[in-house]
């Protein structure tokens, strides 16, 4: 048999192995226990991570379409809004134009308004000249009347008078006959050419003279004492001389039977015109 006494160490020992064995078990099964609850817990995490990174990664997807999406309608914006720029620039460009229309307009009515404000001020100038040219029209259809009237007088008292005359030498108008007081003897005549024959000249047309009866400066006409018996007829072209100094041409425009009424050809020497005048008829 074995000494108790010495053995007593090594059981003691041994138990004591045991018991930290057992106490290492025990530890080493609690950590392990709690290991395994943590890794499930974490197990349990990963898995709801996973979970939320699956739908993270979802909702990812649906981002990246909606980026998409957005990205296409941003494009259609910008092409929308590079399209409202250029009608917006058009815009500009067009209500400028119209600014300088309307510009334009107002520039034209004011010069309307200035032209109306003239033609306005002409208007009443005018009016006011018609009324003066209405009243020297009466005074000047007055005077007209007794201009009539002396000419109807000058011709009842010219009628049965001789006034017509016969310049015999053209080439001397101052050297004139009365021609009711040129009488010709015939005996005398007929007697001088037995005595002495006369040889005969070429007849020149004779040139009919008068004179200026009245002078109307207001119509432009003179009356002269040379009428439808002395052959004058409207058209009859008269040179008329102050003195011996041709003054201008008058044209017959009426014609009575002792007198003639005839235009004044050169206006701005009828005022040199004055009664008792000679004219010549031209041929």
């Amino acid at each position: 048999m074995f000494n108790k006494k010495a053995n007593a160490p090594a059981i003691i020992i041994l138990v004591l192995f045991v018991i930290i064995s057992l106490g290492l078990s025990t530890f080493i099964f609690a950590n392990l226990k709690k290991e395994q609850r943590k890794s499930a817990s974490l197990n349990t995490e990963l898995a709801d991570v996973t979970d939320k990174l699956k739908a993270v990664e979802a909702r990812y997807e649906d981002s990246k379409k909606m980026i998409k999406g957005l990205e296409s309608k941003l494009g259609e914006n910008f092409v929308q809004l590079d399209s409202l720029n250029k009608e917006l620039e058009q815009e500009k460009a067009s209500k400028e134009e119209i600014m300088m229309q309307v510009e334009q307009l107002k520039s034209d009515f004011e010069q309307q308004r200035t032209l109306r404000t003239e033609l306005e001020n002409k208007l009443m100038m005018a009016q006011d000249d018609m009324r003066k040219m209405q009243a020297q029209l009466s005074e000047l259809s007055g005077k007209k009347a007794e201009l009539e009237t002396k000419v109807k007088e000058l011709e009842e008292k010219s009628k049965g008078v001789e006034l017509g005359t016969i310049v015999v030498n053209p080439e001397n108008a101052n050297v004139a006959v009365n021609a009711k007081e040129q009488v010709v003897d015939k005996k005398a005549a007929a007697k001088t050419a037995k005595e002495k024959p006369v040889k005969k000249q070429p007849r020149q047309a004779p040139l009919i003279e008068g004179k200026v009866l009245v002078v109307n400066k207001d119509y432009n006409f003179v009356v002269i004492n040379l009428g439808s018996k002395d052959g004058i007829k409207i058209g009859d072209v008269f040179s008329l001389y102050h003195g011996d100094s041709l003054l201008t041409d008058v044209k017959v425009e009426k014609v009575h039977d002792a007198m003639a009424a005839a235009g004044i050809v050169s206006l701005n020497i009828k005022d040199q015109i004055v009664e008792g005048d000679k004219v010549i008829k031209k041929k």
